[in-house]
């Protein structure tokens, strides 16, 4: 028996279990591609568990994963592409992340129900709406002005109430809604802004990656402890687009 295929079988329950929780509809066509991104997602949070500490990611991460319909946050001739474990473009010179890497950072943020979340970088949406599965509420802030809008208009039609866009510069974060429980960004910066790690609660996680444009970016886990110190844990290589300040 392949590693793979035996991989799989270990991995199905939880995988059935998030597939069942997610209620996906019978004429969504959609549905078997939604349901096989998230099978090689599971097995690559295998592969990679020595890197992230993550042997399997938490079963509402996986069911947002598959309720999510990725084919909607991706141009129309991106749409066949749409759940394929890979980045793809979506104008701007921005892409929306890969599957795995979207399921990754959001299993290390460890958002719960009652928990308020912030993104930088929204670009389509689609991390914004994963978030919105499982948070209390979710601030996405979009430096470019037509991603912005495109993101706005695309989560309300979807259904995304949780979700508040704003069009501004996520270095500087949305210090009137802090503190947040969780903080993902989606673009690499040269280094933590501090401006995030001021408005990070206590208790709070962010997940951020860190390195130059076009170089070795790390994703990094950030912990902030009741007395205000923080722990930062290097996880794995990734690479991303850069994260644009304001002028």
């Amino acid at each position: 028996m392949k590693p793979v295929t035996l991989l799989m079988r270990i991995l199905a329950p939880a995988i059935a279990l998030a597939l069942a929780s997610a209620g996906l509809h019978a004429d969504d066509q959609f549905a078997p591609l939604r349901d096989a991104m998230v099978q090689e997602i599971a097995a690559m949070s295998s592969v990679t568990r020595d890197e992230t500490g993550r042997t399997e990611f938490a079963a509402p991460v996986m069911a947002a994963m598959v309720r999510v319909p990725r084919h909607q946050f991706v141009p129309p001739d991106e749409q066949p592409y749409a759940y394929e474990n890979r980045p793809l473009p979506i104008g701007y010179g921005q892409t929306i992340s890969q599957p795995y890497i979207v399921a990754l950072m959001t299993d290390l943020a460890q958002v719960g129900p009652g928990d308020v979340v912030l993104e930088i970088g929204t670009g389509s949406g689609y991390q914004a709406a994963i978030l919105a599965e499982l948070a209390q509420a979710v601030y996405t802030l979009e430096i470019i002005e037509p991603l912005a809008m495109q993101a706005r208009e695309r989560l309300g039609r979807l259904g995304y109430s949780k979700v508040r866009t704003r069009l501004g510069d996520g270095y500087q974060g949305w210090p009137e809604q802090a503190p947040f429980d969780a903080i993902v960004v989606t673009a690499a910066a040269s280094h933590v802004p501090p401006p995030l790690i001021a408005q990070l609660k206590v208790g709070g996680r962010m997940v951020i990656p860190v390195g130059a444009p076009f170089m070795t970016q790390y994703l990094l886990l950030i912990e902030k402890a009741g007395d205000g110190s923080l722990s930062t844990r290097q996880l794995l290589p990734v690479r991303f687009v850069p994260l644009v300040r304001g002028d």
